[in-house]
Parts: structure tokens; sequence; C-alpha cells
């Protein structure tokens, strides 16, 4: 029976590890002296960008209506199980709405799946990032809370047209 080599044996320095304790020792080092970054976060909000996921939200296009078809792809892609969508008929010329539309916040995972597979750019993901719930059914978001002017999303929209 033969004994294999490695290709490549360590010498002494490498078996006891001290010159990677070193490399490592130096960087924690020049991390300690760099200088620090902190918000002082109720006083100074942070102001997110563009590419932000925050909270989702159904665009309200300027007439007071929301731009959702009622589809329900946003309902299906969700992994979380988040979004439910019951639709209604219209004489309007968009045929369809959302008679109701929850997105349960303590299950959203703020993934942006509904986002992505929205096909008239109704619900986007905000940059609203405080969210503050008391009990279980203030975290459940109906249109009321959900609908945002299309004025406060115009960044959002913008980019996931460059984006997309």
């Amino acid at each position: 029976m033969t004994l294999k080599k490695r290709k490549k044996d360590l010498n002494f320095f490498e078996r006891i590890y001290i010159i990677e304790i070193i490399k490592g020792m130096i960087l924690t080092l020049k991390n300690m002296f760099r200088p620090k970054f902190t918000m002082e976060y109720p006083e100074v909000k942070f102001e997110p960008l563009a590419s932000y996921r925050g909270r989702p939200v159904l665009v309200m296009e300027e007439q007071g209506r929301g731009r959702c078809v009622a589809c329900g792809l946003c309902a299906r892609v969700c992994p979380a199980l988040a979004i439910e969508v019951q639709a209604a008929e219209t004489e309007l010329e968009k045929e369809r709405y959302p008679e109701k539309f929850e997105i349960n916040m303590l299950r959203c995972i703020f993934c942006g799946f509904c986002e992505e597979v929205c096909p008239e750019e109704a619900i986007v993901m905000s940059k609203d990032y405080e969210l503050v719930f008391t009990n279980r059914e203030d975290a459940i978001f109906g249109k009321d809370k959900l609908l945002v002017p299309i004025e406060n999303l115009r960044e959002r929209i913008e980019f996931l047209r460059r984006f997309k």
C-alpha cells in the first residue's frame, strides 16, 4: 500500500497557524481604528434608496382608484402566503378590481416577488420601514392602509422600469 502525499506540504509556521492568526489580528486592528458611523435613529431618520424593499403598498392613480386588476398573481407567488385577493366586476375599462385586498404584515417577508410578478405595476415595495403593531388584527393591512398616491412612489416605479 502506497502513502499519498499532499501536493503542497505545509511548513512549520503554516502548521501552527501563527501567520494566519497575525493576519486576522491586523484586520481586526484596522477595523477598530476606522471611523465609526452611527445614526441617532429616532432623531435622524434613515432615508432609503429607490432600491430599498420596505412595506408593500398598492398604487393609487390620480383619479383615486387603484391600479390593481385583481389577477391574483401576487397572492399565488407569495412564499409566505401573506396576500389575500378577492375580485369583483366593474363597468369601467379595467373590468375587475379587488373587492378585498389584504396583506398580513406579520407573515410578509419583504421578498418583493409580488412586485416583480404584477403586470400592472399595482403593488410596489415602498420606503416605509417603521412597522409597529399592538395586536395581530392591526397587522392585517386592508386597501385603506395599502393605497398610496402615485406621487409618493414615483422614485420606486422609475427604478422598477429602469431595472426590470
